[in-house]
């Protein structure tokens, strides 16, 4: 029964994520109501019944009142965060801010990123006037990337529990929105950040530290971002800075997406944090300190037994050092499970391992829902039943105290543990690969070998050197020296050709077998029956994909923000025009957005990468394109001299009247002329247009950044070409572009927008969308649709297909 609960408990709570909107206040109000009046008649029937019949009602309405009071606390949940979701009429506001910084600064190559509760704002367009804004923001303080970004960056380093005056501008939480995509809305809804935000310039009312942070305004980041800053400054080998500062205070964001890469590719990204296994090694640690000071005292042995104390002792510290290390789900699961385990084993009640792990499922759901998304929350639970699941089950306590087992010498202690990590190495690689294929498209195929010497080297070697670094900051030195070799042999071993494998999203029914696979894989018994389990693990390594047949073509506009990448498929083979922008110095579209939809996608290779011009909004994601995955040729009308040019295997320059045949589809460049561009030419001048036509007729127009200018030269030399169903309208909407001449041309059944969400260039102009009106040409935009994928059957956006209530939804 208690099981059923459980399940129950995270089924109703489950249930309530997957809604496109939110219900009204009232219905989840008397969805609780229901529940606990169902609660309450199954406690009744329970208490006054005894028969069979009355027992299986009441569990009946315990199942069903749980889920509903599990759904409606959720519902209600969501309702009050939506509400204070920041005002669209503020957006863009010239606002003045009074707040504090309340977690640790995040540090970037061009800023830093932090969250600010305010306290007061006003509009500096009407001073007296008090405006409303949400609580939480989610700020990023930029050093020169951005044009309305302060230049100088933050006067001084930011301390949590700071409080400050900052002159900002708002916009509502958005993010890019892509097949497969990081969900960026979901991320903020669930830290209840009701607005994201930038530092802007100087102005008569500038920024301004109105007080250091006091011992009581937020502590526990306080002390995270001390521990961290003396771990950046007492090792001076930047990348073993970074791995200890996430091993110590769980500072992710310190290690670049490079070094991230290779932890991916080697399968031990989940060490390089303070996961479940650190948690309970401090653990067991301060366990053994606690009862061995405990035990000084005869005093302390009499008002309460040792073995309790260090028990206790352990859970408490091991909590404080879980809040030290940011609270994440695999710390919140470890402290659960070792906090329930403390209490039932005082209790005298013996749970089994995978109920445990259930309850304090559970416990986390509870206190937020929006974790049962977390890719974190599958693995850490995953991982911890897998490893019950695969081991046999103990002996009763009453048969193991009868035979207690003879003391083992120090060779047979060693034998055993070393057999214990072998069989948690293999379990945990075999079993969590289907999660790891479900939820990321990729898993390591030297992850095994790498986790053999990385799980006890980072686990006894470098945590505990980080953890006494806390005492004194030689211990880090000695662990930095201890991260070196690390580092080396993992950056060997992702250089393998085969050290990961990439598979494409894979229908539900290969991730239900899939998961069926991993269960009967790690599951006690004989190997036959495990192997013929593991081949149904095999349609999530190699699924089927969803390709155009020969003779058509699928057409994918990236949702990028300011910029363009667009995506075209035939039966066998892959074109990519543009690569989206540069987001800043350390993140680019290429290794956020399109590396992983084309992972998703199934494209190991792209047979050919178009830049139509080299300003980075088109560009700034091909260095990571290049580096990610083969491409056998690339085309563009970059100068000789571009740095991306000598990266390319094969290059062709982009000119009209290159055309060739994939699968029965047809590609035609159509601009720039032939010869080199007029001297001092703007790089819009020379954008590389693309016609794709299939065997059917359905065509579609990539413009890049081509203006009027470039629109009548089309209409001189290829007016006859220029009719399409869909045209990627020019320059993102600029009113230097889409002529109404061009327009009647082309005469598109649909044009699509590839535009950030507020642009700052006031990308679409008002102007351009009236003609499009005007024409009855029907605009789709990608900061309103999200990618938008175009196939034989139609168009679809994104935001619809993966509609939530968090996400963001353009006002009436």
């Amino acid at each position: 029964m208690l099981s059923l609960v459980a399940l129950a408990a995270l089924g109703g709570c489950f249930a309530q994520l997957t809604q496109a909107r939110c219900w009204s206040g009232p219905w989840a109000q008397a969805g609780m109501l229901l529940g606990a009046w169902l609660w309450a008649v199954a406690l009744w029937a329970w208490r006054r019944w005894r028969s069979g019949g009355a027992q299986a009602l009441a569990v009946l309405c315990m199942v069903v009142g749980t889920a509903l009071l599990a759904w409606g606390q959720t519902e209600v949940r969501a309702i009050a965060r939506l509400q204070a979701v920041l005002q669209p009429e503020l957006e863009g506001q010239e606002l003045l801010l009074v707040g504090k910084v309340v977690d640790m600064p995040q540090v970037t190559a061009d800023g830093v990123q932090f969250v600010f509760e305010v306290e007061q704002a006003q509009d500096l367009a009407a001073p007296s006037a008090v405006v409303q804004v949400p609580q939480r923001l989610w700020l990023t303080w930029r050093r020169g990337w951005q044009e309305d970004a302060l230049l100088a960056g933050p006067p001084e380093a930011l301390q949590a529990g700071e409080r400050w005056q900052l002159p900002v501008r708002l916009k509502r939480p958005h993010g890019v929105m892509n097949p497969g995509g990081f969900d960026a809305e979901l991320w903020l809804f669930e830290r209840q950040l009701g607005a994201v935000g930038a530092v802007r310039a100087p102005s008569a009312l500038p920024a301004r530290l109105l007080a250091t942070a006091s011992l009581w305004d937020a502590p526990i980041e306080q002390a995270r971002q001390a521990l961290r800053d003396r771990v950046l400054l007492a090792v001076p080998d930047a990348q073993a800075a970074a791995v200890l500062a996430a091993l110590s205070v769980g500072d992710q964001a310190a290690i670049e997406g490079p070094q991230w890469e290779v932890f991916r590719r080697t399968g031990i990204a989940h060490l390089i944090s303070i996961s479940g296994l650190h948690i309970t090694l401090f653990a067991w640690m301060a366990s053994r300190a606690v009862g061995w000071g405990w035990r000084r005292s005869a005093r302390l042995c009499l008002w309460w037994p040792a073995p309790l104390a260090a028990r206790w002792g352990g859970v408490l510290l091991a909590v404080g050092y879980a809040l030290l290390a940011g609270w994440g789900v695999p710390a919140q699961r470890t402290v659960g499970m070792l906090a329930l385990g403390a209490g039932l084993k005082s209790l005298g009640v013996n749970w089994p391992g995978w109920l445990l792990a259930l309850w304090v499922a559970v416990g986390v759901v509870m206190c937020d829902p929006w974790a049962l998304l977390a890719p974190g929350f599958w693995l850490s639970f995953g991982a911890v039943c897998l490893l019950m699941l695969s081991s046999p089950e103990p002996p009763p306590l009453a048969e193991a105290e009868a035979s207690p087992e003879p003391p083992l010498g120090w060779a047979q202690r060693l034998r055993r543990s070393m057999a214990q990590a072998w069989h948690t190495q293999w379990v945990a690689s075999l079993g969590l690969a289907p999660l790891s294929l479900i939820l990321f498209n990729q898993v390591s195929l030297v992850g095994f070998v790498a986790n053999l010497f990385a799980v006890p080297w980072v686990t006894l070697v470098v945590t505990p050197l980080a953890l006494l670094g806390m005492l004194w900051s030689g211990f880090w030195c000695l662990a930095a020296w201890a991260v070196a070799p690390l580092l080396w042999a993992l950056g060997h071993l992702a250089q393998w050709g085969g050290a990961g494998w990439v598979a494409a999203d894979a229908p539900w029914w290969a991730v239900g077998l899939g998961l069926i696979g991993a269960l009967g894989v790690v599951w006690p018994g004989h190997w036959p029956r495990r192997v013929l389990a593991g081949l149904l693990m095999l349609p999530l390594l190699m699924p089927p994909l969803n390709k155009p047949e020969p003779g058509q073509f699928e057409l994918l506009a990236l949702d990028v923000g300011q910029g363009s990448a667009v995506l075209v498929r035939t039966a066998h083979h892959a074109l990519l025009h543009d690569t989206g922008p540069k987001f800043a110095r350390d993140a680019d579209a290429g290794q956020r957005i399109v590396l992983p939809l084309l992972r998703a996608q199934g494209i190991r290779q792209l047979d050919e990468l178009i830049l139509s011009h080299r300003d980075t909004d088109h560009v700034g994601g091909a260095d990571a394109v290049l580096e990610g995955l083969p491409v056998l040729q690339m085309r563009s009308s970059l100068e000789p001299s571009h740095g991306l040019r000598r990266k390319a295997a094969r290059h062709l320059p982009c000119e009209a009247g290159q055309h060739w045949l994939w699968d029965g589809v047809r590609f035609e460049v159509l601009h720039p002329q032939p010869g080199p561009p007029a001297p001092l030419a703007r790089p819009n001048t020379v954008s590389c247009v693309l016609k794709v036509t299939d065997a059917q007729g359905r065509s579609a127009l990539l413009t890049g950044d081509i203006e009027a200018e470039q629109e009548a030269l089309l209409l001189a030399h290829s007016a006859h070409l220029l009719p399409a169903e869909v045209l990627v309208v020019p320059h993102h909407g600029s009113q230097t572009s889409s002529t109404a001449a061009f327009l009647q041309a082309v005469r598109p059944r649909v044009a699509i927008i590839q535009v950030a969400y507020r642009s700052r260039f006031g990308h679409p102009h008002p102007a351009v969308l009236a003609r499009y009106a005007q024409a009855g040409i029907p605009v789709v935009r990608s900061d309103h649709c999200g990618a938008w994928v175009w196939g034989a059957e139609g168009g679809a956006c994104t935001r619809v297909v993966r509609q939530r209530y968090w996400h963001w939804q353009a006002q009436p």
